[in-house]
């Protein structure tokens, strides 16, 4: 079966002729979350920020304490060691793949914080863990929950802001996980040196369960299908008219969720966007989890710091990721409405490819610097300001290539961001195993030439790629639309 019409503008045309068709009043509907105050938006969105963070903090806080755990639970081999920390990012690959198309069936808000329930149980599981198992069964099912805001977040940022309003909200979606990356392993490195490698995992959920229990008040549906439907549900209440419908009912539920949970196969197996997003997304991902994965190995080993100590040098990932989100955003921004205003008014996807470049320049730069000036007869601030100009030129590409996504899928902006997620997760369990023989093998500096000359062979020429042949593209699939 076809998909159904996708736009947001049927979503919010004037009532038509039938008279039991229930419709948004018009393009102003104060109803339509698109429509809603200021205020409210925001604190829909922040909750799932902070969940987005957790997450992410979550996955990366046990880093430094790595040791620690091997000494406590007796790992067999170094790789299942590294496995026990990147086997969260499996539930990344596959749940969004469920998860975003079931929040576009029955809502953000269920699906949510259902996600989030089951990610505090099994986080808080891990840090029971009394064997290597236990501890790897419990972090992929711990991953599993973690999923739920990675692709959501993006359907609800599409829900509540049009293509012009995205960037500070856009920013604060993209910047929330790869701080909690950077975040992690600093709270991590001092609780595994002070207290026990357990409280890595305790003190996350403690925080995810204060933000459940706060944000309740906030976790509001955002997704207008659904609102649409609740409309209705209420007027036949008010009315007795049992007539009445919405245009989203006129398939049935079965069929619904067949289509809604094929989609993000679909997306991911005929739209070029997404596989070209889906592979540079993929590769991103693996370098960071890699350099987390590697990073004591550089402050502790090369530099001769203490576990606490070395993971205050995440810090410098975070300075980056910082000034490129406050810089970053401001030059977005400014490139879509200058582009836009000459284009008529008319923005599109692509308006946000020339800061995406620029961040395609700076990672292959930031790896460079790193990897040759992390070695002990250079002072420990020359890695440190090669990691933040990567970490910068990261959080630029992934701001810009959610921004594109989001802005060419519009209402499938989740099943989209699902199956980006999918190679993205998946490279970023993968690539870290393959560390230990990267670097004794090449080292740092030569391990960090070879992943930068394959940033600037991959990322360089897919926003330019997309620049001229992008619009044709989304002219050609029954995803994508132009607002």
């Amino acid at each position: 079966m076809a998909e159904p019409s996708s736009g947001d503008k049927n979503a919010i045309a004037a009532p038509g002729p039938d008279p039991n068709l229930i419709t948004w009043t018009g393009p102003n509907d104060p109803e339509h979350p698109k429509n809603w105050q200021p205020y409210r938006k925001w604190t829909s969105i922040i909750p799932m920020s902070l969940f987005n963070f957790l997450s992410s903090m979550s996955s990366a806080t046990m880093a430094p304490a790595l040791t620690s755990i091997d000494e406590d639970l007796n790992f067999s081999s170094n790789t299942k060691l590294i496995l026990s920390l990147t086997v969260f990012l499996l539930g990344t690959a596959f749940v969004p793949l469920i998860t975003a198309p079931l929040s576009e069936v029955f809502g953000r808000s269920l699906v949510l914080q259902s996600m989030n329930l089951v990610y505090i149980l099994f986080n808080t599981l891990c840090g029971a863990a009394h064997s290597p198992t236990q501890l790897i069964v419990f972090r992929f099912l711990a991953g599993l929950g973690g999923a739920g805001p990675f692709a959501i977040g993006s359907g609800i940022n599409a829900d509540l802001f049009k293509p012009h309003e995205r960037g500070q909200a856009i920013a604060l979606f993209t910047l929330a996980p790869l701080l909690g990356i950077v975040i992690g392993p600093i709270a991590g490195g001092f609780l595994v040196q002070y207290v026990s490698w357990r409280w890595c995992f305790y003190l996350v959920s403690v925080v995810g369960g204060a933000t459940q229990l706060l944000g309740l008040p906030f976790f509001r549906e955002t997704y207008a299908p659904v609102l649409l439907q609740r409309r209705c549900k209420q007027l036949r209440k008010t009315t007795q008219n049992d007539a009445l419908y919405t245009e989203h009912d006129s398939i049935s539920l079965l069929q619904l969720l067949r289509m809604s949970l094929t989609r993000p196969f679909k997306l991911l197996g005929t739209q070029p966007v997404v596989q070209v997003w889906s592979v540079y997304c993929a590769f991103l991902w693996g370098i960071l989890y890699l350099l987390i994965a590697t990073f004591p190995d550089v402050w502790t080993g090369t530099y001769g710091e203490s576990v606490s100590i070395g993971s205050l040098n995440y810090i410098s990932l975070f300075v980056g990721m910082g000034v490129a989100s406050q810089i970053g955003t401001r030059l977005a921004d400014k490139y879509y409405v200058r582009l836009s205003a000459r284009n008529g008014g008319q923005g599109l996807p692509e308006f946000r490819l020339p800061v995406l470049i620029i961040g395609a320049i700076l990672v292959p730069i930031g790896l460079f610097w790193y990897g040759w000036s992390a070695r002990s007869s250079i002072h420990w601030i020359m890695p440190n300001i090669g990691a933040a100009i990567y970490s910068a030129g990261t959080l630029l590409e992934v701001l810009c290539v959610t921004g594109y996504i989001i802005d060419t899928y519009q209402k499938y902006a989740a099943s989209a961001m699902a199956a980006i997620l999918v190679l993205r997760s998946l490279l970023a369990v993968v690539l870290p195993l393959a560390a230990p023989s990267l670097y004794s093998n090449l080292g740092f500096g030569w391990g960090n030439t070879l992943l930068g000359l394959i940033a600037v062979f991959v990322g360089i020429p897919a926003p330019i790629l997309l620049w001229y042949y992008g619009p044709g593209l989304r002219r050609r699939s029954p995803y994508a639309r132009d607002d």
